[in-house]
């Protein structure tokens, strides 16, 4: 066992006097030992619980003979640090907790890794630590929030933003803003549509490193905790087949992420962490291979911000699982994979059901052909940009607009709230990219207010830097290179004609060559907006999005 090293022999005396201080007995020490990953704290919803999942998770882990260890890991919540200088810390702290918990996995020579996650970033940092690590390892996330309810309508988080736009054009009064703030959020679990954090959990049950039912059981649900102390169970199962994570993720099952991303309509974040997670294990995958997939897979589902339903719904008639079992109908998943249950993918969907025909479609009537996403491609965007297709409206799928450049999502936002900008306008929102933010804001803010004051069908919002996993709208994201890194998007002008096509993959500024070459050679790069601290450090190290917004030395060996 690894562990061996910091247990075994007389020379580890000194080391066995260290855990037995921590109340563990040579018994313990005999058995292998399991870091458990609890994320828990008190900021973040999809958090608060997290505690009662690692109990289970470490009852699991000692029902199958091994002693759990637990430590902590940071954690952002976007929803708090949206539409401020907090949100710079959110995509930037995936890179801590990855390597956190490299340091705490190496440190201390365990065998296998359980990881107790929930929201934004902090799944994708456990996953690419895990893949890193290399150790036989599992992720359970702590689940999707139940809806709230006002007056019998459905609510989560999103419509409180939106409702700060009604409120702004009068469609609302500050005493109906006050109930649906009350009302939205009920209680633990990660905010209840197919926003990042649920988009991620069922991207872990996809690639196979989480159990059937990591996706969508919600967070308040008994089976939760049952998966977590199951997830523990199975952790020691695959510690002694030496089941690793580099059995587990592979090329085809990051495909098989994918296809489920498209049937699902995750959040463009997806491609982030899906991209990240690639260069860390050193398998190909880019922008052009997620059209190819979105191209040959049909859009199943419709929830939340791209539909009515949520992911209690989706629980209910099956969950990812039965996504798949319908991706499965026309071999669009690679079955023959083995996965976090020590089995293959076509085992874990021997008995599940497929669509139920209202939550999931069926492959033969799907909402459409394509799948949720789209990578766009254009003079404005040359090394590709994002939209989540499924949650723009149809008047918005082809459009050209006037521009209405910003360089701040602040301004931008003061610009959208204080009714300057109107039908017909393509907002341009940039520097706030992985470099240039620094960090690349999430901007759930300014296209919740364009979709609360009415514009959501004739303003289009294109920026270097991201989108919330619940934004709505044509919101066109990611934008590479960015304007930082002296990208295009950093040469439009104002009233500058662009043009959104999104079922061609187009994006395209209509100003000639020529012209485009003169504003270069006026083009300064602006001062860096943060000059101390790890921003600082990270705005240097840190690579495009079409990258996955990784460390440069992470690309490079990813290359190498």
């Amino acid at each position: 066992m690894r562990s061996d090293v910091v247990k075994k022999g007389p020379a580890k005396a000194p080391h066995r006097s260290l855990f037995k201080a921590l109340g563990l007995s040579d018994n313990d020490l005999k058995k292998p030992l399991i870091g458990v990953v609890n994320a828990q704290n008190e900021i973040i919803p999809g958090h608060i619980h997290l505690g009662t999942l690692t109990e289970a998770v470490k009852d699991g882990v000692r029902a199958g003979g091994g002693t759990p260890i637990t430590f902590p890991v940071i954690g952002v919540c976007d929803g708090i640090a949206m539409n401020h200088d907090g949100m710079k810390y959110s995509l930037a702290s995936r890179e801590l907790i990855a390597d956190s918990i490299e340091v705490m996995v190496m440190a201390h020579a365990f065998d296998a890794l359980v990881c107790v996650t929930g929201c934004d970033k902090i799944t994708p940092g456990a996953l690419i630590a895990i893949a890193r690590l290399n150790i036989p390892s599992i992720i359970v996330t702590g689940g999707p929030m139940m809806p709230g309810n006002l007056h019998g309508r459905q609510l989560d988080l999103i419509d409180v933003f939106e409702a700060v736009g009604e409120y702004n054009t009068k469609k609302i009064n500050a005493k109906q803003l006050k109930e649906i703030e009350d009302a939205a959020c009920p209680g633990a679990g990660s905010c209840a549509g197919m926003f990042t954090a649920n988009s991620m959990s069922c991207m872990c049950e996809a690639v196979g490193i989480s159990l059937p039912g990591n996706g969508a059981i919600p967070a308040v649900s008994g089976r939760r905790t049952a998966l977590a102390r199951q997830a523990g169970e199975s952790v020691m199962h695959l510690l002694r087949r030496d089941i690793k994570p580099s059995d587990i993720i592979t090329e085809k099952t990051l495909r098989n992420a994918l296809a489920v991303d498209m049937a699902l309509g995750c959040s463009t974040n997806t491609v982030l962490h899906l991209l990240a997670l690639s260069h860390e294990i050193g398998i190909p995958l880019d922008l052009d291979i997620i059209n190819e997939v979105s191209a040959k897979t049909p859009n199943l589902c419709r929830l939340r911000p791209g539909g009515l339903h949520y992911l209690t719904d989706l629980d209910r008639v099956g969950g990812v699982a039965a996504v798949m079992k319908e991706l499965t109908k026309k071999k669009l998943l690679h079955t023959n994979v083995i996965t976090a249950t020590g089995t293959t993918m076509e085992a874990n969907l021997r008995d599940t059901p497929g669509a139920d025909g209202e939550v999931i479609k069926p492959i033969t009537k799907p909402y459409s052909k394509a799948g949720g996403l789209r990578v766009l491609f254009g003079n404005l965007a040359p090394e590709g940009c994002v939209v989540k297709s499924m949650a723009v409206a149809p008047a918005m799928m082809k459009n050209t607009g006037r521009a209405r450049v910003f360089d701040s999502e602040d301004t931008a936002y003061k610009a959208i709230l204080g009714k300057k900008i109107k039908a017909g306008d393509v907002v341009v929102i940039r520097y706030e990219g992985p470099m240039g933010g620094p960090g690349m804001r999430e901007m759930l803010s300014p296209t919740s207010a364009v979709m609360g004051m009415g514009l959501g069908e004739s303003v289009a919002l294109i920026t270097d830097g991201r989108f919330s996993g619940g934004t709505r709208g044509a919101a066109i994201g990611h934008v590479s290179p960015e304007a930082m890194a002296g990208g295009p998007i950093a040469l439009v002008h104002e009233g500058d004609s662009i043009t959104i096509d999104i079922p061609n993959k187009k994006i395209h500024l209509h100003v000639d060559d020529a012209e485009l070459e003169k504003r270069r050679a006026r083009w300064k790069q602006p001062a860096p907006k943060v000059t101390t601290g790890y921003l600082s450090r990270y705005a240097k190290l840190v690579t495009s999005a079409g990258t996955g917004a990784v460390f440069q030395s992470s690309l490079a060996s990813a290359r190498d």
